[in-house]
C-alpha cells in the first residue's frame, strides 16, 4: 500500500500559508503591487525577505516530487489527464472570474494617483478586460488583460508538467548521477551553483516578469527545480542528508539573510553597487534560498513524516482553493479598508481577519457544491478517508501531495 508523504504535505501547507501573509505584507511595503497602503514603508521588508528567495522554489520542488509519485503509478495519458484536469479549470476560473476585481482596483488606484477621473478608465471594464481592448497605462507601464496575476504558478505548473512527459523515460535513468552530485558537500554546493549561475547570467537579462512568453530566468529556475524534485522524490539519502544537516543549514540561512539585509541597507541610498559586488550578493541570496530549503525539508522529514490526522487532511484539501481566492480578497479588502482612514494596527488586523475568513468561506462553500469542486481545484467527488495506517521507516515509499 502506498502512503502519502505527510512531510511534503506540511511543507506545502506552510509555504502557501506564508504566501498569503506575504501578499498581505505586499500592501504595506514600498515594492510595486496592485494596490498600496498609505501606511506603506520599509519597516517589514526585511521580514518579507526572509521567505521571498526560497518559498516558490520549494513549492516547485514539491510539485516535481508529487508528479514523480503520480507518474510511477499512472500511464502517460492518465498522468496528463490527472494534471490537466486538476489545473486547467481553476486557472480558467481565475482568469475570467477571480482575477478581474484585482485589475479593477489596480486601474482605479492608478487613475486616482495620476489625478484622472477613473470613470472613463473603468467604463465597460469587464468587456474591455476579457477582449484585451482596455488601454490602462501609467508611468510603470500598461496593464494587459486578461491576466492570471498570482495564478502564474498554476500556468507554469501546467507548462512544466507537459514539458516533463517526454523526459520521464530519460530522467528515470539518471538518479545515480544526481545522487553522486548531491552527496557529501554536494548537498549544498551543487544546487547552490545552479541557483547562483542562473541568477547571475539570466536574471539581469529577463528579470521576473511572470509572463510565460518572456520569463527565461524563472523558467530555467523553476523547471530545473521541478525536475530536481521529480528526480529526488524517492531518493531517501537526500532526505536523510537534509535531516542530518538541518541545524547547520538553518544557521547558514540566517547568516546569509542577515548579511543580505546589511548589504541592502548599505546600498539603499548609495547608488548602484559595482557588478562584482552585486553578483557576490546574488550568490548570498541563493545561499539563503537553498539552505532554507534544506533546513525545512530536514525538519519536516524528521518531525512530520508520520504526522497525519484530520487537520492535515483538511488543510491539504483546502490550500489550493485558498490560494486561488486569497489575493483577490486581499486586494478588494485592502483598497476599501484604506478608504476608511483607520489606524494601521486596526487596518492590518481587519485585513487578516477578512482574508482568512473569506478564504475559508470560499473553500467551504465550493467543496459542498459538486459542480464547483473541479473549478476550485478539488476532486469532483469528496472522498471519505479510510482509517489511516501509520507508516513506519520500513514502509514502501509514500505518496507525495499533489
Amino acid at each position: 500500500m502506498t502512503q502519502r508523504r505527510y512531510d511534503l504535505d506540511w511543507l506545502r501547507i506552510g509555504a502557501f500559508a506564508i504566501l498569503i501573509f506575504y501578499h498581505v505584507g505586499m500592501y504595506y511595503v514600498t515594492w510595486d503591487w496592485h494596490v498600496k497602503s498609505r501606511h506603506a514603508s520599509t519597516l517589514i521588508e526585511p521580514l518579507m525577505q526572509l521567505s521571498s528567495p526560497w518559498r516558490l522554489t520549494l513549492l516547485f520542488l514539491i510539485s516535481g516530487a508529487a508528479t514523480r509519485f503520480m507518474a510511477d503509478k499512472m500511464s502517460t495519458w492518465q498522468l496528463t489527464k490527472a494534471r490537466m484536469g486538476r489545473l486547467w479549470p481553476p486557472l480558467l476560473l481565475a482568469v475570467f472570474v477571480i482575477v478581474p476585481p484585482q485589475s479593477y482596483y489596480e486601474i482605479l488606484e492608478a487613475a486616482t494617483a495620476l489625478g484622472q477621473d477613473p470613470g472613463p478608465w473603468l467604463d465597460n471594464f469587464y468587456a474591455k478586460y476579457v477582449t484585451a481592448s482596455g488601454h490602462w497605462c501609467d508611468s510603470d507601464g500598461c496593464l494587459k488583460t486578461p491576466t492570471y496575476n498570482h495564478l502564474w504558478f498554476v500556468a507554469y505548473l501546467i507548462i512544466y508538467s507537459v514539458a516533463l512527459l517526454p523526459l520521464i523515460p530519460l530522467i528515470r535513468r539518471i538518479p545515480k548521477a544526481v545522487s553522486f552530485l548531491i552527496s557529501g558537500p554536494g548537498l549544498f554546493l551543487t544546487p547552490w551553483l545552479f541557483l547562483f549561475a542562473t541568477r547571475v547570467t539570466l536574471f539581469p537579462i529577463f528579470g521576473e516578469s511572470h509572463d510565460f512568453r518572456e520569463d527565461g530566468y524563472l523558467h530555467t529556475l523553476y523547471f530545473g527545480t521541478f525536475l530536481f524534485g521529480f528526480i529526488i522524490a524517492k531518493h531517501q539519502p537526500f532526505f536523510d542528508a537534509c535531516v542530518r544537516w538541518r541545524w547547520v543549514a538553518l544557521g547558514a540561512m540566517f547568516i546569509a539573510w542577515g548579511t543580505l539585509m546589511a548589504y541592502y541597507n548599505a546600498w539603499s541610498e548609495a547608488g548602484t553597487p559595482p557588478d562584482w559586488l552585486r553578483n557576490t550578493f546574488r550568490g548570498v541570496r541563493e545561499l539563503q534560498a537553498w539552505t532554507a530549503i534544506v533546513a525545512l525539508i530536514g525538519f519536516a522529514h524528521r518531525n512530520l513524516r508520520l504526522s497525519d490526522g484530520p487537520v492535515r487532511r483538511m488543510l491539504t484539501e483546502a490550500i489550493f482553493p485558498v490560494y486561488l481566492i486569497h489575493q483577490t480578497i486581499i486586494v478588494v479588502a485592502a483598497h476599501n479598508l484604506g478608504q476608511a482612514g483607520l489606524p494601521v494596527a486596526l487596518e492590518v488586523t481587519l485585513l487578516i481577519v477578512i482574508t482568512v475568513s473569506g478564504c475559508w468561506l470560499f473553500y467551504d462553500i465550493g467543496r459542498r457544491i459538486r459542480f464547483l469542486r473541479i473549478w476550485i481545484g478539488l476532486p469532483s467527488r469528496s472522498k471519505v478517508p479510510a482509517r489511516p495506517k501509520v507508516p513506519s521507516p520500513q514502509s514502501p515509499q509514500p505518496e507525495a501531495s499533489l
